[in-house]
Order: C-alpha cells, then sequence, then structure tokens
C-alpha cells in the first residue's frame, strides 16, 4: 500500500497525459455516436418534443431510445467537463515537473552571453494562445528561437524542419532554447493534442537575416 503510494507521488507522466486524452477521445466518438441516434429520429436532438398536440408519445420516433440517447449525452458530457479538466491539471503539473528537473540540471551559470556570441535566432514567436501547450510551456509572445528539438541555427533550412520535429515529437518532451530580453532562456514543451488547434498553440515567423 505505501508504495502504491509512494508511485502516485512521483508525479504525472507523459503516459498518463496521453491515456487521458485517449479517453477523451472515446468519449468524444460515443457523444457523437448518441448525437447521430437523436438525429436519425426525425431530427429531435437534445431539445425537440416528444409529445404530440395532444399530450401523447411521438408515434414518429423511438421515444425511449432518444431518451436514452439524450440522457447519455449528458453524462458523458459532464465526463467529458472533468477530463478536460483532468488533462489540463496533469499538462501543468508535466509542465512543472520538467521545469523542475531543468532547474536542477543547470545550476551552471550561462545567462550574461556577450550579445554577439549568443546564436543567431532563425524565428519568432508571433502568437501564443493560453491554455495550449506552448502557453503550459511558458514560451512568449516575441521569443527569438535558436534551438526548437534537433534543429537549430546552424542547420534549419524552412519551416518544415519544425514541422517534421513536431510530427515526430507528439506526447514527448522537447527542449526548446529561445532569447529573451537578450539572454537565453531553455524551455520543455511537449506537443500534445488540445481544444484548439495544432499540437502547439503558437504561431512562429522566420526572422529575416
Amino acid at each position: 500500500m505505501t508504495e502504491e503510494k509512494n508511485n502516485k507521488n512521483l508525479g504525472i507522466t507523459v503516459e498518463d497525459v496521453q491515456n487521458l486524452i485517449k479517453k477523451k477521445d472515446e468519449i468524444e466518438e460515443q457523444i457523437k455516436a448518441y448525437y447521430d441516434v437523436i438525429e436519425d429520429q426525425k431530427g429531435v436532438g437534445m431539445e425537440g418534443p416528444l409529445v404530440d398536440e395532444e399530450g401523447y408519445p411521438r408515434a414518429d420516433v423511438d421515444v425511449y431510445q432518444v431518451r436514452t440517447a439524450r440522457h447519455n449525452i449528458s453524462c458523458l458530457q459532464n465526463d467529458h467537463k472533468v477530463l478536460m479538466l483532468q488533462i489540463e491539471e496533469a499538462l501543468h503539473q508535466l509542465h512543472e515537473q520538467e521545469r523542475a528537473k531543468r532547474d536542477k540540471a543547470e545550476v551552471r551559470p550561462e545567462a550574461r552571453e556577450p550579445e554577439n556570441s549568443l546564436p543567431q535566432p532563425f524565428a519568432r514567436v508571433d502568437t501564443v494562445t493560453p491554455g495550449s501547450p506552448a502557453s503550459m510551456a511558458g514560451i512568449h509572445v516575441g521569443d527569438e528561437i535558436i534551438e526548437f528539438g534537433t534543429v537549430n541555427s546552424v542547420n534549419f533550412q524552412n519551416f518544415q524542419n519544425i514541422a517534421t520535429v513536431v510530427q515526430h515529437s507528439e506526447g514527448k518532451p522537447l527542449s526548446i532554447t529561445v532569447l529573451r530580453n537578450g539572454q537565453k532562456v531553455h524551455l520543455g514543451l511537449t506537443p500534445q493534442r488540445w481544444s484548439g488547434r495544432g499540437l502547439l498553440g503558437c504561431n512562429i515567423l522566420p526572422v529575416r537575416r
């Protein structure tokens, strides 16, 4: 019992987050299936009347099936809300764990390098959507990217390089280095499915050299 409790205290893993996202996807599929059921019943939807003008159950729809589907949709939507909160909290914990690991590993002072010795950035962050993986990772608008996983100022050719890294790193932490206010900042970004578009939730523009 004590060992199990200790395992829980080890924190959130990427696999935990992936399992939560998988459950969310399964619930969304179930909700869609039940919506298809009620739409097939003369398009009554969630609010359409199930009795006729005289107050009798409608003969042209399967009232029991519609009521059951509506009830299940309501229950699943509640489960979906809870899961979305759990995913958000798990991503936050994962980010905090990654930050703690970095802080522990990066004891060496690296800040004040002369500006001419800093690597040239190849991209700049234009927008960051609140609640997105990029936002959770601590990426700011205006950050200038000098390393994005295996892509750096030396080997960067075009944005397909970054897209390829993102596609192959879904659910896996990526090491990102940016220039912010003339100093290097190390970040950990995990490309994930979230409530918005894409896996990052930020827009990146090329830096004109």
